[in-house]
């Protein structure tokens, strides 16, 4: 598929004839924009016609014929037309989401590279474990406030605007990073993460360029593309670091975040909202809480946000955990944890690649979300019980399956329950449960790690999935899903 054609935007409109798929009519309209300045024929109120182009005005002409000859041609033209408009608009579309993809994956590897290194970099500058501590604090703050601000900044001014702005930022941080010389710089550098979120700026495209019914399928494969920067990302910072330097890494960042940036104001398309969905989100700031929390309101999205916080919390505390009880408990060495880490992403390429998309067209996403939340029962369980690196192996198998449906099955479903003109600040909203955990995790995590060992990790998990798994089964939940077709 060509690059190229992405910079390609026909002036036709694709509405379609009256039989047309209305799905794929909006969607269309959504990609092209408005149809109002498009060189079409254009009738007034009274049945007249407005100004039209040449091959209009030679299409009218046939079609004033009386005979059936020139009704025949002239209605073999339009549907010819029709068909072209909606391939091409096809073909768009799909470019418009693989350019989200690749967004999406040089972020995330950029993002992993210099998780890697930041620990030898702080180090090096005279940071004990305690600053090092608050350094992650700060982050997980910032990305904590700043997940729903960037969703409703992304429905009042588009999605090439919210990208740019996450790669624009990334870009900013990759540069402060790239000269923390001392512990305030790399402190200041944390800043700029407050907007970086690439991530649910991706699934705001993808939200915004699917039907219902094949939403779910497309958010999974946004996994994929967080498993390949997890591997890449992880290797590349390691060998980097090593051969040349912790600033490498940063430079590096900075350049593929500035590329991210072009790629992002070129590729992603901007398209007007309707005007009445332009009024709801203009009329209060960015920054206004009140609309923010609006979204929770609507029917079902409070049980199904809960559900998501909820039955992932146990296993997010073990896992921010994790760095210490893998030396501590499982005795690993930092090349062993780092053959882990591939592994864990390499578990989530297979689910998200090649598991979710055929699971969400044969059940229901009602159906799934409870799976998950089975499954995340039978892990804490198996996590309660493990004594070895090597049954963890074995339990991390479901534990990536249940966190991968469980994340792409909530959003999907949260997306759907709230109007389009929302879909930014919801998806921000479901951004911000992970820094949640990675704020309130090391508080947590330490108490129940100290007091009562690694497997009360497990019970908690048990515990709290099997409580929200009877709580589905009995609840009516507004939101009734049907498969994707």
């Amino acid at each position: 598929m060509s690059r190229l054609a992405l910079l390609a935007f026909p002036s036709w409109s694709l509405h379609g004839p009256p039989h047309s798929d209305p799905t794929r009519t909006r969607l269309s309209s959504e990609i092209w924009g408005s149809s109002e300045s498009l060189p079409l024929i254009l009738l007034d109120k009274r049945g007249g016609e407005k100004e039209k182009p040449a091959l209009s005005h030679s299409m009218s002409t046939m079609s004033g014929k009386n005979s059936p000859e020139g009704e025949e041609g002239a209605g073999r033209m339009k549907s010819e037309s029709w068909g072209q408009s909606n391939a091409m608009g096809e073909v768009r579309r799909g470019q418009v989401i693989l350019a989200a993809y690749l967004i999406v994956t040089l972020d995330l590897t950029f993002l992993f590279m210099q998780f890697g290194v930041i620990p030898y970099l702080a180090k090096n500058l005279g940071l004990d474990s305690v600053g090092f501590g608050y350094l992650q604090t700060i982050f997980g703050v910032l990305q904590l406030v700043g997940g729903p601000v960037f969703g409703r900044f992304a429905d009042q001014f588009g999605n090439r605007a919210a990208l740019t702005l996450s790669c624009a930022s990334a870009s900013a941080f990759f540069l402060l990073l790239s000269i923390s010389t001392s512990i305030p710089i790399l402190f200041l550098s944390r800043l700029p993460s407050v907007f970086m979120h690439g991530l649910p700026g991706a699934q705001k495209v993808i939200t915004d360029l699917t039907a219902p019914s094949e939403r779910a399928a497309a958010l999974g494969r946004l996994g994929l593309c967080f498993g390949v920067g997890v591997i890449i990302g992880s290797a590349l910072g390691g060998i980097i670091s090593t051969k040349f330097g912790v600033f490498v890494p940063m430079y590096l960042g900075l350049v593929g975040s500035l590329i991210n940036t072009v790629i992002s104001i070129v590729w992603i398309p901007s398209p007007a909202k309707p005007k009445s969905e332009q009024r709801k989100t203009e009329d209060s700031s960015v920054f206004n809480v009140r609309e923010i929390l609006r979204v929770m309101k609507f029917p079902g999205v409070m049980e199904v946000f809960l559900v998501k916080v909820l039955s992932g919390l146990p296993i997010g505390l073990f896992l921010v955990m994790f760095s210490i009880i893998s030396i501590e408990f499982f005795g690993l060495e930092a090349v062993e944890s780092g053959y882990l880490m591939s592994y864990f992403g390499v578990l989530q390429m297979v689910v998200q690649g090649l598991v979710i998309g055929k699971l969400t067209s044969r059940f229901t996403e009602q159906t799934l979300l409870n799976l998950s939340v089975f499954v995340f029962a039978g892990v804490g369980l198996g996590m309660a019980l493990m004594k070895t690196i090597w049954h963890y192996c074995i339990i991390v198998v479901p534990l990536v399956f249940a966190f991968n449906v469980q994340g792409t099955i909530t959003d999907s479903i949260l997306t759907k329950a709230v109007p389009s003109s929302d879909t930014g600040t919801m998806l921000g909203i479901c951004a911000s449960v992970h820094p949640l955990t990675r704020t309130v995790g090391p508080t947590l995590g330490v108490i129940l790690y100290e007091h009562y060992g690694v497997s009360s990790f497990g019970y908690l998990q048990l515990i709290v999935n099997l409580a929200l798994f009877v709580y589905l089964l009995k609840s009516k939940n507004p939101l009734r899903e049907t498969k994707s077709h």
